[in-house]
């Protein structure tokens, strides 16, 4: 489209084309998500092309109205100005020696609690990227001393607010844990995570103790225990934007059962969901969903139902939004299924080397999560199998492939 074109022009077009939609045609979808009179369909497809060609943001009328219809969330369209975030412990003044220090002191104030609860959330943010091990290590160190906390003198509320902030870490401890393959000791620190959730009625923790049973629930292809466990999620996460994830993980596991019209269902639920929630102050944390992330889930229910032009599309933006403009990949586990779904496409259109580049390109980043990662690649092994059986290079990767599921 050449240089110059804003980055939501681009997308426009793109998840248009994925379609196979002409111009006219994506258009006339606004209207079924429009609750008032849109303008006729020439001019409304003037419109259209004028902000394809990137000649005017769409107003905050019509731009809900272009994520609807392209069935995608308005800020991950249209995201907000970039916010900068400050250093996590600059923002409170108190390092981690001075919490510690007052923790062992039993100075717990206000200012106390709060630096907990922005270093867990520090914590969970570098969940994407930071190597899974070092982060377990600190995970742990920081549950423990929480949980020496509650022998001290504490108010209702700040032993309420410690206990919650336990759960947070107990649910990151426990992805690290399902992470790198030890499946037994994820399960035990999520049932915890589950019971300091219903403990403290945190709508969040529990919504998201669910979701990660939802996820174990997929990666061990138990689909119907994962639909069992998301909706059992929603019915006590309320509001909470874990909300759209339990949707995403139902809508995958529809996909692997074969059922389009169930998942479409659970992923245009999530949509809404997403869309009617306000951008996150911290779209880096875990267990936030950011609307970003919503082609994410798309993505793996296009490429199992056998969408390929949709999920590459879906694939390349979750690749684009996830690296700086330096090259550094901020959402590593995420591109990475994303270069597998690029390979799945390739391979289906007879592409075996650029399948294979795809594949073993998905498999070098130190920071993966074997469970996840095992489960996308047997849709591209999959297809190396039933149409590349015997040669070399394909042999060559599945015997990669093994080796994760080994891992596991």
């Amino acid at each position: 489209m050449g240089d110059g074109i804003p980055s939501w022009a681009r997308r426009i077009r793109a998840l248009r084309e994925a379609r196979g939609w002409s111009q006219a045609e994506a258009a006339e979808r606004m209207r079924e998500h429009s609750r008032a009179a849109l303008p006729d369909p020439d001019h409304l497809l003037r419109r259209w092309k004028a902000w394809e060609r990137g000649e005017n943001k769409p107003s905050p009328h019509y731009a809900p109205l272009i994520a609807a219809a392209l069935h995608t969330v308005t800020t991950a369209l249209f995201p907000p100005e970039h916010r900068a975030r400050a250093e996590i412990l600059g923002v409170t003044g108190t390092d981690t020696m001075e919490i510690v220090s007052r923790l062992r002191a039993s100075s717990v104030d206000e200012a106390t609690v709060q630096a907990l609860r922005i270093t867990v959330d520090r914590l969970c943010s570098e969940y994407a990227h930071r190597h899974p091990d070092e982060l377990l290590v600190e995970g742990r160190e920081w549950l423990r001393r929480i949980v020496d906390l509650q022998e001290q003198r504490l108010g209702f509320r700040q032993r309420r607010d410690t206990l919650e902030l336990a759960g947070w870490l107990a649910l990151l401890v426990g992805c690290l844990e399902y992470d790198t393959g030890d499946r037994r000791s994820a399960e035990a620190t999520r049932q915890a995570a589950l019971s300091l959730g219903q403990e403290v009625g945190s709508a969040g923790v529990l919504g998201w103790a669910h979701e990660m049973r939802a996820w174990f629930a997929l990666t061990s292809g138990d689909h119907r225990g994962a639909v069992a466990a998301a909706r059992a999620g929603r019915a006590v996460s309320g509001g909470h934007s874990v909300g759209v994830q339990l949707l995403a993980q139902e809508a995958k596991a529809w996909a692997r059962m074969g059922r389009p019209a169930e998942m479409e269902d659970a992923l245009e639920r999530g949509r809404v969901l997403l869309d009617s929630l306000p951008y996150p102050d911290n779209v880096d944390n875990h267990f936030v969903v950011d609307p970003s992330k919503f082609d994410f889930y798309a993505m793996d229910c296009y490429r199992h139902v056998g969408d390929d032009r949709l999920a590459s599309a879906l694939a390349n933006e979750v690749i684009r939004g996830g690296t700086d403009f330096n090259g550094f990949e901020r959402s590593p586990m995420r591109i990475a299924e994303a270069r597998i779904t690029l390979g799945v496409a390739a391979a289906r259109e007879g592409d075996l080397e650029g399948a294979v580049a795809f594949g073993r390109q998905a498999l070098t980043g130190q920071r993966k999560s074997l469970p996840s990662l095992a489960m996308v690649s047997q849709d591209l092994a999959a297809v190396l199998s039933s149409r590349f059986s015997g040669e070399t290079e394909a042999e060559a990767y599945l015997a990669q492939l093994r080796e994760i599921h080994h891992a596991r």
